[in-house]
């Protein structure tokens, strides 16, 4: 079967996300932080439609977690906006080419028509919760893996519920004080994952788990 796997930025005092987030600061204060680590690669660049570029220990870190993946499970808010999608909704932060180029199933309250983009990207915005998103993601992927993006609150549900079979921490050497915590209020025991691998690069340490 597919596995769910989770890869996301984490602060050392345990933040994914700083304070204050809003749709003009989507990271929060101070969350942007986070990913500085990942810009300069070469192989983002690439995903981002950009020439050049650096290689280092981090780069075989970035190509495995986007490898074999058919399809992503994220929240409403990293989607972007919050609250009813009213007459006129907002198609998000991504843009026209969102980097997915693969079904990417959403998170929310609130029904919406799917969202087709350019360069083969397709949001479908789910009501019935993180198994059905789950489900539905597994069928869409054929095969492949799923990939669990944010935010915080989505992946906590997923993780409480003993759902990801792999996660990749990049902690990064920074305090963020406040915001999103990754970690919070999830039950005891959970996640059953077990750490299998820790890779040191520039500016970023990359930890992997699998289930235990």
């Amino acid at each position: 079967m597919s596995k769910l796997r989770l890869w996301i930025a984490m602060s050392l005092d345990g933040f994914v996300a700083g304070p204050g987030q809003d749709v003009d600061n989507p990271l929060g204060i101070g969350g942007m932080r986070l990913h500085e680590w990942v810009f300069p690669l070469a192989v983002w660049r690439e995903q981002q439609g950009l020439e050049g570029g650096e290689v280092n220990e981090s780069t075989p870190v970035v190509e495995a977690s986007m490898a074999n993946i058919g399809a992503t499970v994220m929240g409403r808010n990293m989607f972007g906006g919050t609250g009813p999608w009213g007459e006129d909704p907002w198609n998000g932060w991504w843009g026209d080419d969102p980097p997915y180029r693969h079904p990417v199933f959403v998170l929310t309250h609130h029904a919406r028509e799917p969202l087709v983009c350019d360069g083969g990207t397709t949001f479908t915005f789910v009501t019935d919760g993180i198994e059905v998103a789950l489900d539905r993601a597994r069928t869409a992927a054929a095969g492949k893996d799923i990939g669990l993006a944010g935010g915080a609150q989505s992946v906590r549900q997923y993780l409480d519920a003993d759902l990801v079979d792999e996660m990749e921490i990049n902690l990064v050497p920074i305090l963020l004080g406040a915001g999103e915590r990754l970690f919070d209020g999830l039950g005891l025991g959970n996640p059953r994952l077990a750490h299998v691998r820790t890779v040191a690069a520039p500016g970023v340490t990359h930890l992997q788990f699998e289930r235990a």
